[in-house]
C-alpha cells in the first residue's frame, strides 16, 4: 500500500537532508485537503555565551555571566572545620575585592 506524503519547504528539507542532518518535525493530516502532510520543525541552535572570568582566587574563581556574579570555592578536607571556615572567611573577602576592583576598572576617569 503506497501512501503519498506531501512536504512543507521541501527544498530546505532537501538541503539539510543532503547535509547529512536528521529532519526533525510533525506528520499530520491536513484539514483544508485531506492529504498527508509532512511539516519540518524550525530548529535554530542556541547561542550560549560563556562566562567572564573577573578574577582567578587561591580557592576557586569569580566569573561574570550575563545574569549573574558567580563565585566559586573548593578547600581540603585536610585542613580542618576551623582551617577551612578561615579559608572561607578569606576566599569571600577576595571575591568581594575583585569584585570592587573590577567596577574601579570599569570606572572611566576623566
Amino acid at each position: 500500500m503506497k501512501k503519498y506524503v506531501y512536504v512543507l519547504n521541501a527544498i530546505e528539507l532537501l538541503k539539510q537532508l543532503l547535509d547529512g542532518k536528521r529532519v526533525e518535525g510533525v506528520l499530520y493530516m491536513d484539514l483544508n485537503t485531506g492529504k498527508l502532510t509532512f511539516k519540518a520543525y524550525n530548529r535554530k541552535p542556541q547561542i550560549r555565551h560563556k562566562d567572564v572570568l573577573v578574577k582567578k582566587l587561591p580557592w576557586g574563581w569569580v566569573r561574570e555571566s550575563l545574569e549573574r556574579i558567580k563565585v566559586f570555592g573548593s578547600f581540603p578536607k585536610d585542613m580542618g572545620t576551623a582551617g577551612v571556615i578561615g579559608l572561607l572567611e578569606e576566599h569571600n573577602c577576595d571575591a568581594k575585592n575583585a569584585l570592587i576592583e573590577r567596577e574601579l576598572d570599569q570606572i572611566e576617569f576623566c
